[in-house]
Parts: C-alpha cells; structure tokens; sequence
C-alpha cells in the first residue's frame, strides 16, 4: 500500500480544507460561477455566519442537515457553514420527487433543509412540518411558501452573523474529532433502495489527500466542474481543489458542451472531469476537435463513474492536445469517492484497466471461498483503506454484508493481470441469462462502440419465456443515416450468435442519472414503452 502524503498535518476535518486556504490564499478566487468571482475569504466569512446562525438554531454536534441545491457558491458556503457548526452535511439528489425527499428527511431525521427557489415547487408539494422539517434556508427571491417563523432568506443568515459567542462555535468545532460523520450521500445502489453513505471526516480528508497527491495539484490548477456536487464525483473536486487553494469553476450548462469548451479556454482551465456519457458528447456534440490549440493550459482530464469505452477512450486521445493526460479512475461513494486510477504513462498499455490502487487503499480480487483470486481469475474486486465508510445509515443487514470480513465488497466482477493492474468486466447485478449463458451487457458495449456508428449505446435484457432474456440495443447513433440494417450485420460480423442482439432502438438521447451515469432501468422502461406502442 503506498502511503498518504498529508498536505498539511493540520488538517483532521473536511472545512480545515478551507479555513487553510484563507489563511494561505485569502484574496485568490476560490469559486467562478457565471459572472461570479468569489474569494476564499469571502466564502470563509459567510460559512462561518451560516454556522453561527445554525447553533443560533439549536442545532447540536452530528445532527444531519440536508441540501438541496444546484452547483453554486452559497451550495459550497451551505457545505463547509454545516461542518463547521459540527453538523453533518446531507447533499440531496436535485432530481427528487416528493417521495424521495420525504424518505430522505425521515430517515435522516433532520429539521433544516438548506434549498433554492428552484426547489419551491417540490417543497411546496407538502407542507413543511408533514416533511418533518422545522426549518427552511432559502436561496433565491422572498418565499411564497410559508410564514417567516421557518423560512430563512439565505442571503441574510450567511451576510450577517448572528450574535451567537463565538466561544461557543469555535468550541464546537473543536469537540469534533475525525472518526465523526462529517456527511452522508445518498446512493441508490442496485438493490435494496436509496442507501445512506456515512462517512466521516477522517474518510474525506484522507481520499482528498490520497487524489491531490497521485493527481499532483496545487494552488495553480482551475477545476472545471459540471457534475453535480451531491454526486461524490463531484464533491471531491470541490474539496480535493480546496485543500490545495485552487480554483473551482462551476458551470451547470452541459447540455450545451460548446459553451462550456468555451468556457474552459476563457478561465484557463488546467483540469476537467466527467464520466463517459460526459466525454460521449464532448467528442460528439462539441467542437473539441478543432478547438485543441485553445486548450493550452488543460494539463489533465480525468473520467470516472463507470466503464468507458476503449473507442472512446483512443478517440480522446487523438483529439485533445498532446500535452493533456488522460486519468482513469475508479471508485464508489462508500470509498468518499475514489479506489484506483491509471498513471498516464500507462494509457496507451493499460488502456482498459482501472490501474492501480491509490494511496492509502489496498485492492483485492477475492474468490468464491473469500480468498485472493489467482492472477487473470475473475472475482469480486474488494477494497480496503481509511477512507471506507464505516456503513450505511439506519440499514445495518446492507452495513454487514458491504463491509464484511473487514474489506468493503464493492459488487464489480473483476481480475488482476501478472503485472498488478485491476480490470473490471461488469458488475454481478448486470449479468444478463441468455439461454445457457450468463453475460456481461459491458462486453457486448464495447464491441458496439467499435463501430463508430454511436455516441453511447445500451446493451438490455428483455424478459424472454424461452431465453429468459434477449439482448436487446438502444442507442444514441452518431449519424442520422444509421439504420437497423447496419447495426445488426455489424454485430454480425463481429460477435458470436448468443451475443448478438436481437434489436436496436435509436433514441436522442439515453435517460441519465443526474449524476451522468446510464440509467439502465430507466433505458429499459424506455425500451418496453416503445415495445408497447408498436
């Protein structure tokens, strides 16, 4: 295990991130957000009113505070005022209906919830106190929801402190040791609906480092950002560009890639982060092609968040400038973000490995009898290291069986090659029965990207009484001339019969978590909807 090298020994909680900034870096910009430039100190002086208007509030160490909000400075200031009241931080996913948020809110048992205006409408679907809540922070223009006794304008509460001894809040600080909870992020997983990942300040602080150290950052990087901060992807580029005293440019317009490509050429970005759906459309529906020369400072890009295509992957690789490398990684929120990455060096060899460990975490293939898999034996990829979570709230079964015999099981089938990388073939819950078979939807999606003939494409199981599945394909195409034909003789020509899938649909685009990641249940009902109609 490679050894973590701290960036300052000082730091043992997740907002010491941003109170060393200020002190090293007060006047630098630590977050762009359109035309918004702020400051670290500014950040720092309104995270630190926040808090004191939180314990104004009666708010006690681990009490759980939820956010809900998109990328901005005040969702930054939200994250690192909770923390520093000694609360724990709960970012909520910005797509959730009524019931999502309902669930959220009793499971945590929290009583504030930091929101925007863009959130009345869901808010409002319930009355505050049906959701549990006492309290609502609000970002936005005056609040047509309620009384002022719960509704807090955010402008006011973070400008202005609110009188409490500032005795008491730095003691509360200093009462919170690394080993307490410094957030939770809800993951819907698999199976079993929405989990609650704890993890605790030790967690967070020790991946930032682990990243900032294999990824070499310092205060002169600019972080472009357009994945969402609730999603842990996201959360540690705000805190892994923090500890270091960067810059952090938010940007929530991905849907139109060619003003964020501008953007990224304006601000001089030196690092950009996505996952494969991100750079799908990066390649696809951006001018990133002929705008190359203009990224002169990009020093990296790194993708995340499942499988990415070797196609796509080689097609990065030709279109950005030659000076920008290219770092896969590998992870889970229950590791606080990342487990492994691919050294640059090594893209060219290794280009469909996840790589190696990082600092500070050990990485195992185990076997069927709980032992280590010999070398090119497909098992389950397990994972330990101080930035596991110590479980998941109120669900102890899914606790037990995640972290069991002392290693977090992560459910991704992989094998480890002679020279020590990790390959991942697929997870467990995606292994589709076809006839006599079991396979892996990730194969057959490589495969298809081999033709050129997709942005991104989903390869599903269709409930079948005498296969049990068939293989069906919905598919973004990358032109309009893409037809049927093609695709099935394509597959043809280059998978075995049980392989070959039976169909393909061409959609505009594939539903989407909010983090970027395929929804494969969502592709289906797609799918079978279509199905339906004809």
């Amino acid at each position: 295990m490679i050894p973590i090298k701290p960036i300052d020994p000082a730091i043992s909680l997740v907002h010491h991130f941003l109170e060393r900034s200020v002190r090293l870096y007060p006047d630098k910009v630590a977050i762009v957000h359109g035309k918004a430039r702020v400051t670290y100190s500014e950040i720092d002086t309104r995270a630190d009113n926040l808090a004191h208007h939180l314990l104004s509030m009666g708010v006690q160490k681990g009490d759980r505070i939820a956010l809900l909000m998109e990328n901005c400075v005040e969702y930054v200031i939200s994250y690192y005022g909770i923390m520093k009241a000694g609360a724990v931080a709960v970012p909520l996913n910005s797509d959730l209906k009524v019931e999502g948020l309902q669930y959220a809110i009793n499971d945590l048992e929290a009583r504030i919830l930091i929101s925007s205006s863009r959130f009345d409408k869901l808010i409002s679907g319930s009355a505050l106190n049906t959701f549990g809540l006492t309290h609502l922070i609000r970002r936005g223009s005056p609040s047509p929801l309620s009384s002022p006794d719960n509704v807090v304008a955010f402008d006011s509460v973070s400008h202005q402190s609110s009188g409490v001894d500032d005795q008491e809040f730095s003691t509360g600080s200093r009462e919170l040791s690394d080993s307490d909870l410094a957030s939770i992020i809800y993951t819907s997983g698999s199976t079993g609906g929405p989990k609650g990942v704890m993890l605790t300040h030790r967690n967070i602080v020790d991946n930032t480092f682990s990243i900032c150290q294999y990824l070499h950052l310092t205060e002169k990087d600019i972080q472009m950002c357009v994945l969402p901060f609730f999603y842990v992807m996201g959360k540690s580029l705000l805190n892994t560009h923090f500890a270091v005293g960067g810059t952090v440019v938010v940007n929530n317009q991905f849907a139109f890639p060619a003003t964020v490509l501008k953007e990224m050429i304006t601000e001089k970005v030196t690092g950009f982060s996505g996952v494969p759906s991100t750079f799908a459309y990066l390649l696809h529906r951006s001018p990133l092609a002929v705008s190359r020369d203009k990224l002169a400072s990009l020093r990296y890009v790194t993708q995340a968040g499942g499988h990415m295509s070797k196609a796509i992957k080689e097609q990065l690789r030709r279109v950005l400038p030659s000076h920008t490398e290219i770092v896969i990684m590998y992870g889970a929120t229950e590791a606080a973000a990342r487990l492994s990455y691919l050294e640059p060096s090594q893209f060219a060899d290794k280009m469909e490995s996840i790589g190696k460990a990082i600092p500070g975490v050990e990485l195992m293939v185990m076997n069927e009898h709980g032992k280590e898999a010999a070398v090119g034996e497909v098992g389950e990829l397990v994972a330990r290291g101080s930035n596991i979570m110590p479980g998941y709230l109120n669900k102890p079964e899914a606790t037990n069986k995640a972290l069991a015999n002392g290693w977090y099981h992560t459910g991704d089938q992989a094998y480890r090659d002679e020279e020590g990388f990790f390959f991942v073939v697929g997870r467990q819950d995606d292994l589709l029965k076809v006839g006599g078979h079991r396979l892996s939807p990730q194969e057959i999606e490589d495969t298809l990207m081999e033709s050129g003939l997709f942005v991104e494409a989903v390869v599903l199981g269709m409930p079948d009484e005498l296969l049990g599945n068939k293989l069906v394909i919905l598919a973004v195409p990358s032109s309009n001339s893409c037809t049927s034909n093609e695709v099935m003789s394509f597959c043809a020509g280059c998978l075995p019969k049980y392989k070959v899938p039976s169909e393909v649909r061409f959609v505009k685009n594939l539903p989407k978590k909010t983090s970027g990641k395929i929804d494969r249940k969502a592709c289906l009902a797609l799918f079978m909807e279509a199905d339906r109609r004809e």
